[in-house]
């Protein structure tokens, strides 16, 4: 049963920081539960509306397989609206959206995720309430997320997740070749200390990959592969421009949907500002046969 859907927002919100940052209780490797993370909703050119969504894995160090279904479920409209199937631990930022269309209205209107992992079931609301409008695409500050290409020509994505950036193709044990092209306007938000306790950064763009849903198990040899300067024209603001190579390999064949993030030196959600990263989805099909993939 819910409470008032601002009341329990704000609490889920606080629980959820309070989880990630100053624990009540030690962290546990597994069994733990998953929390869906409602991070704002943003209004399209359209008109329609986007609903950026998270989670929090208490389970510090074990990743979990959990199909769509009773225990991973979106209503109305479901249970799938493309939500993950494979959840690694701790706090996952921005992975995926549900757009619903112009009239979908304010609260009481709301969808539901509902996550059951471990056999601790938690739903969380998500409405358009205006408390909880976000601008993911650029900040206070005219901060804005990198650019992701998977060529030195385009085209270019940026923000949350939208669609599918990219197919390949391979087979069950043959690493798979993936190279983005990246570029950031290089801004430094007041709040980043240049220099400070962590050091500046190594580049404006920092890659990492994850995966979304799949059959089996996925390697990245590296997870965050490091980001080498190349020279291309990329979209503006943009003026670091620069590329990053990674090798996926797959334990069974079948369709695996995979994710590529973009950090910029604001961090991983951008210091909780739900700005400014990008998130693309990548699809790769893997065959049975042991043929070279590419």
């Amino acid at each position: 049963m819910f409470i008032g859907l601002g009341v329990t927002a704000v609490l889920a919100s606080c629980a959820l920081i309070a989880a990630a940052q100053l624990p009540l209780e030690p962290f546990h490797n597994s069994g733990q539960s998953i929390t869906p993370a409602y991070e704002g909703w943003y209004t399209n050119p359209d008109g329609s509306n986007t609903i950026l969504i998270g989670y929090y894995s208490r389970n510090q160090k074990s990743e979990m397989d959990i199909p769509i279904g009773p225990n991973n479920r979106i209503e109305p409209g479901g249970p799938d609206r493309g939500q993950p199937t494979h959840f690694g631990p701790g706090r996952q930022w921005g992975i995926f959206t549900v757009t619903v269309p112009k009239d979908f209205g304010p609260p009481p209107n709301k969808i539901t995720w509902t996550i059951a992992a471990n056999g601790q079931p938690l739903t969380v609301p998500f409405a358009l309430d205006p408390l909880w409008v976000v601008s993911p695409f650029v900040d206070a500050t005219n901060n804005t997320p990198p650019f992701i290409g998977f060529s030195e020509n385009g085209p270019f994505l940026q923000g949350p997740p939208r669609a599918i950036g990219q197919s390949f193709t391979g087979s069950v044990g043959n690493p798979v070749t993936l190279t983005v092209w990246t570029a950031d306007d290089a801004v430094i938000p007041p709040g980043v200390a240049a220099g400070g306790r962590f050091g500046p950064p190594k580049t404006p763009s920092i890659i990492s990959w994850n995966m979304f849903r799949g059959p089996g198990k996925v390697t990245f040899n590296p997870v965050k592969p490091p980001v080498e300067k190349a020279e291309f024209k990329a979209p503006p603001p943009a003026v670091f421009t620069g590329k990053a190579t990674t090798a996926a390999t797959f334990s069974d064949p079948g369709e695996y949907i995979l994710e590529v993030v973009a950090n910029d030196v604001s961090g991983e959600g951008g210091r909780g500002f739900q700005c400014c990263w990008t998130t693309v989805q990548v699809k790769v099909t893997i065959a049975p046969e042991t043929s070279a993939s590419h």
